[in-house]
């Protein structure tokens, strides 16, 4: 698990990254931080859209970022959301946010962080918020012809 300091500065990444949003149509704010595990950190907001399917979720903006830079191995992430861009829930990440995690995260060891502010967190492992998850580890490859 990230230390104290690590913690503390993930949160108020997420926290900052919440004024970045782009929410015309639910007016629910949500930033994140997503710690690599070399140290690098990448951030990330929600951004709506009127069709409502391409809108993102800041998780996924932030692996997405962190991923095109060639990031693909990672320690925690820190999620803040709120109405009106005040972080007054603790935000969990959906399942389709939880589901891109499983792709590039070990659920045992990587951490969430859910704030609902600068003094208040909850911290839960990957596996803790996706029991039994699905994952590149449950791929099987077959050899060339289909054959088994």
């Amino acid at each position: 698990m990230p230390d104290n300091d690590t913690i503390e500065m993930l949160i108020h990444q997420a926290l900052s990254m919440m004024q970045r949003s782009y929410i015309p149509y639910s007016n629910f704010a949500v930033g994140a931080a997503l710690l690599c595990e070399d140290g690098t950190v990448y951030t990330g907001c929600n951004i709506e859209n009127a069709a409502y399917t391409p809108t993102i979720c800041a998780e996924r903006t932030a692996f997405f970022k962190a991923v095109s830079e060639g990031k693909t191995s990672f320690k925690a992430i820190a999620i803040a959301g709120g109405a009106d861009r005040i972080p007054d829930a603790l935000t969990s990440p959906c399942g389709v946010c939880r589901q891109v995690m499983m792709e590039f995260c070990n659920p045992a060891d990587f951490y969430v962080i859910m704030t609902d502010g600068p003094n208040s967190c909850r911290i839960r492992t990957l596996e803790e918020l996706l029991p039994l998850g699905f994952g590149p580890g449950n791929m099987k490859i077959r050899p060339m012809g289909g054959q088994s």
